[in-house]
């Protein structure tokens, strides 16, 4: 490894200006000041910019854990709080301010004063404690997880409680139709559809579509909302956003609940308050039940945003008390009561030494959690959990004679492994030739091994895909696919993206009754899919078809709620194929060592790894624009166009905003025309939550912003820009996730520190494929957290689910 061997050819180069030079900014918000005088709420902005990057706690403010904000779809105007990183520094709560931020989970603690009463024992069970609309007043009943989401859903719908949007549907028998198709990150592949789509599209979640906006752009509501928000002293920027959210009935809302300001992305419980007192005046009290009702699913959402689909009671109680609520105990049982929450608990395993529970035992009581949860989320976990137990319970695995109608027998399934390029290939292979649900790990040299399940498979007269997170995953899997022994010369239609998959656009389309129309999936990139997009997929395979969840188990986790890809391996229900193919060269051994918990020294005789120390955040950015723009270029021969920066966060002296503007500064000049954007940006575009696309600007007109991203047009309308596009010279690790640069430079400020974590680390380091070059400012912080610190934790229930509803079998 060579410590500084780039940064001293650096510094023989001419210096250069001030790194921090002042470009137009990035459209962040509208600028409206913020009303901060006495009664009034400050301006309740979207702070696009905090993203904390990794798994935090529960209770923290931010966007889907690392993912930047505008990943979230926020949409509020003006900027409230200060700059954020995605790893605030200790000390440091973020720009939500409230103290409930950072709340740890006990682990393993299962007090629950407040809910015990209305929690129902048993992995996985649930029971609401109170009916919902429709039911007898006061009445508790037991009902299954799918039952009782579809009854509530319909119920609530149909008396125009609750908009379908905000329900995460459980499948009825028959199998889902085709969702609703979105616009896909990169271009529309033409690919042959071996069946229609069906005629009546009915996802499993359906997708929040906006208003549509009225004369002049403006939402339906605006008008009455503003007039309210001006009441309560709020700006009048977030009529758009309010209407938005709540509705048709958005002013009405905010009059009888002025703490339904909360459910608008951004705001706060400091400003939900300051405008709550300007409508109530002295009706206006902490223990107001409607305060704490919003405030208990505001820290729920906070938590989602955070990657938990649940939290404990404890957790919730102690966020509540942070926030002033007077009575935790008595909000969470009004909360319950509602219907607001979910309340589940959840069997732990017994700590290490104790002993063992007599079968004979009837009284011994097995420690469980006590968790609370929003319906959303748990229906999602609940009906992932019904969908991988129905993948592994309908397939039914070759017989030993050939092939029959059905597919290919046992002796077929036998030859394709023999002719594997490798033993883990043929591992893989054999494994998934008698089981119908599957997980393989393995690094980025193991990606090949489901690229040659799936060419085996399709001459085996399979309908076989592979499934990546990115765009650049896709090209890199099709590039494999063409690679493969025995691949067909269509092979390359075979790599799909997961987005471009569930929304219709790429792969093999429907069937009659909605499933995907495919015999075998593998997805790659599988830890980067959230609870809800993890369900969506599934529940659309149909009944008998082979599932392979392939990943990385270094890597960050997903960027929305849950940790799909750890909990299904954690549960040991399905067949679990660990590959034994090490990644290449310097980098792939350095990155091999950090996912065992070691920083190591490594022999880089072609200056593959580089470490430039240096002292502050300032430096940081110097450096980093002297090695894209000159050493790099000039000592590695990779153009600055082919080097991606990735940092720990949006905000700080060193975070992708700062550098960002240096690199364009001295890449691409320009004043800014388009909302700070000029042709030839480079730029990080987000279609949907947790999916960032690496672009370039191409020009701006009426219509709006023109990208090309991966090859294909993108035209993201003026009114979008500021909320889904920001300069991508610089990401962060979460926006990294999923794609390879040939070279990449990692910049670890002093300041940044506190959120570094061998998950992030390892997903950075391992970024680049030629060169890595890392700036470092972390000192003794980075070798810590490798040692120490693999991931921060999240709260979810998928395991148990799985351990509840699927038998153990072999795991391998």
């Amino acid at each position: 490894m060579s410590t500084d061997r780039l940064a001293g050819e650096a510094a023989s180069a001419p210096e250069e200006a001030e790194p921090h030079p002042a470009v137009p900014a990035e459209p962040d918000g509208t600028g409206t000041p913020a009303p901060g005088g006495p009664g009034g709420p400050a301006t309740a902005g979207t702070e696009p910019d905090h993203t904390p990057d990794d798994h935090s706690e529960p209770g923290g403010a931010g966007a889907p854990a690392g993912a930047d904000r505008s990943d979230a779809g926020t949409a509020a105007a003006g900027q409230g709080g200060a700059d954020d990183t995605e790893a605030p520094t200790a000390g440091t709560g973020g720009p939500h301010g409230g103290s409930a931020d950072r709340e740890q989970p006990p682990a393993g603690e299962a007090d629950g004063s407040a809910t015990e009463a209305g929690a129902h024992s048993g992995s996985g069970d649930r029971e609401r404690a109170a009916a919902t609309p429709g039911d007898g007043a006061g009445e508790k009943g037991r009902r299954s997880a799918a039952a009782e989401a579809l009854a509530a859903a319909v119920r609530a719908v149909e008396s125009g409680e609750r908009s379908a949007a905000s329900f995460f549907n459980d499948a009825p028998a028959r199998r889902p139709a085709a969702p609703t198709p979105t616009a896909p990150a990169g271009p529309v592949r033409e690919r042959p559809r071996t069946a229609a789509p069906a005629p009546a599209p009915a996802p499993v979640r359906p997708p929040s579509a906006r208003p549509a906006p009225g004369p002049g752009g403006e939402i339906p509501g605006s008008g009455d909302v503003r007039q309210v928000l001006t009441a309560g002293g709020a700006p009048e920027s977030l009529a758009g956003p309010v209407a938005e959210t709540l509705g048709e009935r958005a002013a009405e809302t905010l009059r009888e609940d002025p703490w339904q300001l909360l459910a608008v992305p951004g705001v706060r419980p400091d400003q939900a308050d300051g405008f709550a007192r300007a409508l109530l005046g002295p009706a206006c009290e902490p223990g107001d039940e409607r305060r704490a009702l919003a405030l208990t699913g505001w820290l729920l959402e906070r938590a989602a945003l955070e990657g938990h689909t649940a939290l404990e009671s404890s957790t919730l109680r102690d966020a509540l008390a942070k926030v002033s609520v007077p009575d935790p105990d008595e909000a969470l049982r009004t909360a319950i009561a509602e219907g607001a929450v979910l309340v589940f608990q959840d069997a732990l395993d017994a700590p290490p030494g104790a002993r063992p529970q007599a079968a004979d035992d009837e009284e011994a009581e097995q420690p469980v959690r006590v968790l609370l949860g929003l319906d959303r989320y748990a229906l999602a976990e609940e009906s992932l959990a019904d969908a991988l137990a129905r993948m592994a319970s309908t397939f039914v695995p070759p017989q030993d004679g050939e092939a029959t109608a059905d597919g290919p027998g046992a002796p077929e399934w036998e030859s394709a492994a023999a002719a594997a390029p490798t033993a883990s290939a043929a591992e893989l292979i054999r494994t998934v030739a008698a089981h119908g649900l599957v997980t393989h790990s393995g690094g980025e040299a193991a990606r090949d091994e489901p690229a040659a399940l799936v060419a085996a498979a399709r001459a085996l007269g399979l309908r076989a895909y592979a499934a990546a997170h990115s765009e650049d995953g896709r090209r890199r899997l099709a590039a494999s696919l063409s690679g493969a022994p025995g691949a067909d010369p269509e092979a390359a239609s075979a790599a799909v993206t997961v987005a471009g998959l569930l929304a219709d656009a790429e792969g093999p389309g429907r069937d009659e009754e909605g499933a995907l129309a495919l015999d075998l999936l593998a997805v790659l990139d599988a830890p980067q899919l959230d609870v809800e997009t993890a369900a969506m997929l599934v529940e659309s395979l149909p009944d008998g078809a082979r599932l392979v969840l392939s990943g990385d188990p270094g890597v960050l986790w997903s960027a929305g709620p849950g940790r799909v890809f750890a909990d299904l391996v954690a549960a040991r229900r399905c067949p679990q194929v660990v590959s034994r193919t090490p990644d290449p060269g310097p980098i792939g051994e350095l990155v091999s060592g950090i996912g065992i918990g070691e920083l190591n020294q490594v022999e880089a005789p072609g200056k593959e790894v580089v470490i430039v120390p240096v002292r502050d955040a300032g430096e940081a950015v110097h450096r980093t624009v002297q090695l894209v723009a000159d050493s790099v270029p000039r000592a590695i021969g990779i153009p600055a166009e082919q080097t991606q920066v990735i940092t720990p966060g949006h905000g700080g002296a060193a975070g992708t905003r700062a550098l960002n503007a240096a690199l364009k500064t001295r890449l691409n000049p320009g004043p800014g025309q388009f909302g700070g954007f000029d042709p030839g940006d480079r730029v990080a575009y987000t279609p949907a939550p947790g999916r960032t696309v690496p672009g370039t600007v191409v020009s701006a007109d009426a219509e709006g912003l023109r990208l090309d991203c991966a090859g294909g047009p993108v035209v993201v309308p003026r009114t979008e820009v500021g909320e889904l596009v920001r300069h991508g010279w610089a990401l962060t690790a979460h926006q990294a996730a999923g794609a390879r640069w040939p070279a990449a430079v990692v910049v670890l400020p002093g300041d940044a520190t506190a959120g570094l974590t061998r998950a992030w680390i390892y997903t950075a380091f391992s970024r680049g494929e030629r060169h890595l070059s890392v700036v470092h400012g972390a000192e003794g912080a980075l070798p810590r957290a490798v040692a120490e610190i693999p991931f921060k934790e999240r709260t979810t229930r998928l395991r148990a689910l799985l351990q509840a509803q699927v038998p153990a079998g072999p795991t391998g």
